[in-house]
C-alpha cells in the first residue's frame, strides 16, 4: 500500500497544511480517508479530480469532512463527459443529510445521492475494493469510526479523531504504520473522550505492538515537537509527525 498525507492539521487548516486527509493507494484503486478544509485542492497534488474509487469520513465535524461540498459540485457539474457517476462514500449515520445541509442550496435535497453512493458505517469488517478493512466506534463527542486497512499481508491503521478506547487499541493491533492523531498536549489538556496528546498516542501504539507510529491532527496551537518528545518516551519503535505531501510505502 503507498500512503499519501494530502493534508493533517487538526481543527483548521495551518499554514503549512489542509485539514485531515490521506490517500491510501493498492493495484491501481485510490480510497480517500477523509476531505477536511483545503483537502480537494492539496488532493489534486496527488491524483486527478475523478481518479478517487472511494471516500472513508470518519466523522462529520468540518475539518475531517467539508470539502466534499466542494467535491460534490466537481463531481454534479462537471462539464467534459457528463456528470459523474456515483462514488461510494463511506460516513457515520447522517452524512449525505449533514453534507446537504451544509452545500445550503443543493438543487434538490437527493442531489447529493445522484455522484455519491453513501454507505452507512457500522462496526464492521468488510471490503473497499482491494482492501479490507474493518471499522470501530471510538471516543469523540460525535459518532465517529477509526478504520483498519489491509492488503498483501500489510496494515494499516488510521484512528480519526477519539481519546483513549479499547476500540482504537484493537484496530491498532500490530499495525505495520499506525496513522494516530496528537491533538493536545500531556499535562495541559485533559479533556476525556475527546481527543489524544503525544503520550497517549504513543502509548496506545506500545499496547498494540505497531510497527511505526505517525503523529497526525496535530492543530496550529499545538507545539508538535513536544507532541513527538512524548510519543517517543513510550513507544520504542519509529515515530514521527506527519507533514502534507509524505508519502509511505507500507
Amino acid at each position: 500500500m503507498k500512503l499519501t498525507v494530502v493534508g493533517c492539521s487538526g481543527s483548521f487548516p495551518s499554514a503549512d497544511s489542509a485539514c485531515s486527509s490521506y490517500l491510501v493507494e493498492a493495484d491501481g484503486f485510490r480510497l480517500l480517508l477523509d476531505m477536511g478544509n483545503g483537502a480537494l485542492g492539496e488532493l489534486q497534488r496527488h491524483c486527478g479530480l475523478y481518479d478517487l474509487d472511494a471516500i472513508f469520513l470518519s466523522h462529520l465535524h468540518a475539518d475531517h469532512c467539508i470539502d466534499m461540498c466542494g467535491y460534490f459540485v466537481a463531481r454534479y457539474y462537471r462539464h467534459e463527459g457528463g456528470r459523474c457517476d456515483a462514488l461510494p462514500v463511506y460516513g457515520p449515520e447522517g452524512t449525505e443529510q449533514r453534507l446537504t445541509t451544509a452545500y445550503a442550496d443543493t438543487p434538490s435535497a437527493s442531489s447529493m445521492s445522484e455522484v455519491f453512493d453513501f454507505h452507512t458505517l457500522k462496526p464492521a469488517a468488510f471490503e473497499i475494493g482491494p482492501f479490507s478493512v474493518r471499522t470501530e466506534k471510538v471516543a469523540h463527542p460525535v459518532e465517529a469510526y477509526a478504520i483498519r486497512v489491509e492488503h498483501g499481508g500489510k496494515t494499516l491503521t488510521y484512528s480519526g479523531d477519539t481519546g483513549v478506547c479499547d476500540g482504537l487499541d484493537e484496530l491498532a493491533e500490530g499495525a505495520d504504520l499506525f496513522l494516530c492523531e496528537a491533538s493536545f498536549t500531556h499535562g495541559k489538556e485533559d479533556i476525556p473522550d475527546l481527543h489524544l496528546n503525544g503520550r497517549e498516542a504513543g502509548e496506545t501504539a506500545r499496547r498494540a505492538g505497531a510497527g511505526r507510529l505517525v503523529l497526525t491532527h496535530i492543530p496550529p496551537w499545538t507545539d508538535p515537537r513536544i507532541n513527538l518528545t512524548d510519543a517517543r518516551a513510550v513507544f520504542d519503535g519509529p515515530v514521527e509527525v506527519a507533514r502534507a505531501g509524505a508519502v509511505y510505502e507500507i
